[in-house]
């Protein structure tokens, strides 16, 4: 059963996830406030970041490279997953700097097996080597791509976490731009939107995010960004017209600073008539999924993303 509202604000948070903050809280957050994505120091953050996500997969899993002229990704089956299920297209986090197939494997067998769908986990480009468009334009690419392949609009769903999230807010607009037809549904985990800053950092002075250092974010930024006015369409996508969008989950952790932008999105896809539910579960960090083997609410949360996701590709 999917959580409502009400279940998680009622919620405490396990012990798991106490610790989990604390261990984070208790020493420089991981990204490290002063860190550049420039040089060996974002080097060194892919490296640890592929690395983490390196764990042998369970028996009778599938993942595979696949490369489309200039588009590269990996796909991941899980046993008993069926593209007749449908498919997901994830958009990895990383804020545009790091982060990749790679890295988010693990979170993408757990979607391949509680969905019965294929995972394609696209390779896309990263900042500051390829800065906007790059990652955007290699997203539309990727949704193209599937279309191309034979999977109905009806069957594919769309996913992404923290700057996925933007990828996957700003390919839906896109889509709409284009005329093109519109996934079934979309998963936005903690999902960084706003490229302003503002309500972010006012948000971290409140109450610091155990996980996630603002300024790391502006860096991550400035360096996909690069100069371009964050007004921009493709940047700005709470502006975006959002009627025809599909159904939208969002899953955020209430103690992040990303929250807001949780929030405002949720609310500017409902005033637009999306069908759109936002989860905020106590006591979560920035992508909780992600810890799935140790956090018991990355187990629930994924399921109940799962149980969407299937809902919306009968």
């Amino acid at each position: 059963m999917q959580p409502t509202g009400t279940d998680l604000a009622s919620a405490r948070p396990s012990s798991q996830s106490v610790q989990l903050r604390r261990m984070f809280a208790s020493r420089v957050r991981p990204l490290g406030d002063r860190s550049s994505p420039q040089g060996y120091q974002l080097r060194a953050l892919r490296r640890t970041a592929d690395s983490a996500g390196l764990k042998p997969l369970p028996r009778g899993t599938r993942a595979w490279p696949a490369r489309y002229g200039t588009l590269r990704g990996v796909w991941m089956r899980a046993a008993g997953a069926s593209p007749a299920a449908g498919v997901v297209l994830y958009l990895h986090g990383g804020g545009f700097v790091f982060g990749s197939p790679r890295s988010h494997r693990a979170l993408a067998y757990r979607l391949s097996r509680r969905t019965g769908m294929p995972v394609f986990l696209l390779d896309y480009r990263r900042a500051p080597e390829h800065p906007f468009p790059a990652a955007a334009d290699d997203a539309l690419a990727a949704y193209r791509l599937l279309l191309a392949k034979g999977f109905p609009p009806g069957k594919v769903t769309v996913a992404g976490d923290s700057a996925g999230g933007q990828l996957t807010a700003s390919l839906l607009a896109d889509l709409a731009r284009e005329g093109l037809p519109q996934p079934a549904a979309a998963l936005l985990l903690s999902p960084w939107i706003d490229f302003d800053l503002t309500e972010l950092h006012r948000r971290d002075t409140g109450s610091r995010d155990p996980f996630v250092p603002p300024s790391y974010i502006e860096k991550c930024r400035d360096a996909y960004a690069r100069g371009v006015d964050v007004a921009h369409p493709r940047l700005d996508v709470l502006r975006a017209e959002k009627t025809g969008w599909p159904p939208l989950l969002i899953q955020v952790g209430d103690t992040e600073c990303l929250l807001g932008d949780a929030q405002r999105l949720a609310d500017s896809a409902q005033a637009a008539g999306v069908p759109t539910e936002l989860q905020v579960w106590p006591g979560q960090i920035h992508v909780f999924q992600a810890f799935a083997d140790f956090v018991p609410e990355g187990r629930e949360a994924l399921r109940s993303a799962a149980e969407f996701l299937r809902t919306a590709t009968p």
